[in-house]
């Protein structure tokens, strides 16, 4: 059973890591299991987003408002794609389909085999080479002088491909901010609006699997009073953080580059593979591992696992 003090942690966690390019599901994962704490799970991780999903729509409330009015003005007046805003609308919906039908189609993995902290340590490394790539090209554009995007200059490929970056996202450890932004400096975004577009093309995934996860898991998220403080607590929590975090990343890259974070990343990578070898801490939640124990992998049937029960 989580404690008040444990929420009140994760809560902060969340807050300071969903938006830098450091993976929040990762930290959630690795600190609990550090400190000999259950897991959180997928679903409580995904409901307290909702504290950081508020923080995002109270920050870019005026981009918000200007993209919503936009879109629905186009479509009024026969013109979907006659002003940049309207553009940006429909790209974000476009950018946010790959999320969603892969979060459909990978639903129990992410939610189960994918939070092994192996799982974990390559997602949190992988994209952070990638990210490590991303920013080459960034210098390479500067030193040649070439033109860097910026909002007005995003486009359907653009948004496409950082809608396919975000898929990536999916899986435990590789960071929504981190995989975004990496696609928007790929497609020649400049730092700042890599982040922005980031953020933005968050706010319908977030939206949809927090409430998604509410309803699937209400039993289990506000089956007692205890459970419902814990998810209120981590939820505002990681709001009121979540958004003076926006605030500084938004900041810090319009004069720095993001291998503060990439380092980090591999750092913690590094770190976390160690743990895991030397058995100090383990690669998955312990309560799953307990669970197999008594009733066998998922498939299995009185013993038998649906590997071995089938005529294949």
């Amino acid at each position: 059973m989580m404690t008040n003090y444990q929420a009140i942690i994760i809560g902060i966690i969340q807050g300071l890591t969903e938006f830098l390019p450091v993976s929040s599901t990762a930290h959630i994962r690795v600190i609990p299991a550090l400190l000999g704490w259950n897991d959180p799970g997928a679903a409580f991780t995904a409901v307290i987003q909702t504290g950081t999903l508020v923080a995002a729509l109270i920050y870019f409330r005026e981009d918000i408002w200007h993209i919503t009015v936009g879109t629905l003005r186009g479509l009024r007046d026969g013109k979907p794609f006659g002003t940049l805003e309207a553009r940006l609308g429909w790209m974000i919906a476009v950018g946010t389909v790959p999320v969603v039908v892969f979060g459909l189609l990978f639903k129990k993995r992410i939610e189960e085999d994918w939070r092994s902290l192996f799982v974990i340590s390559a997602a949190v490394a992988i994209p952070a080479l990638v990210l490590a790539m991303a920013e080459w090209l960034v210098h390479r554009r500067t030193v040649s002088g070439a033109k860097q995007k910026e909002m007005a200059d995003i486009g359907w490929i653009d948004a496409i491909v950082v809608g396919f970056a975000q898929a990536v996202a999916l899986i435990p450890g590789a960071s929504r901010s981190g995989v975004t932004i990496t696609g928007g400096l790929f497609v020649g975004m400049n730092r700042p609006t890599a982040a922005r577009y980031s953020f933005l093309l968050s706010l319908p995934a977030v939206f949809g699997a927090a409430v998604k996860e509410l309803y699937d898991e209400r039993h289990v998220l506000l089956g007692t009073q205890e459970s419902m403080i814990n998810l209120v607590l981590a939820t505002v929590i990681a709001g009121v953080i979540g958004y003076a975090s926006i605030a500084f990343l938004l900041r810090y890259l319009k004069t720095h580059t993001t291998w503060v974070f990439i380092v980090y990343r591999l750092v913690l990578a590094a770190v976390l593979l160690a743990l895991l070898l030397t058995k100090v801490i383990p690669a998955m939640p312990a309560e799953k591992e307990e669970r197999e124990a008594r009733h066998g992998p998922p498939g299995a049937v009185e013993g038998i696992t649906a590997r071995e029960s089938s005529p294949f």
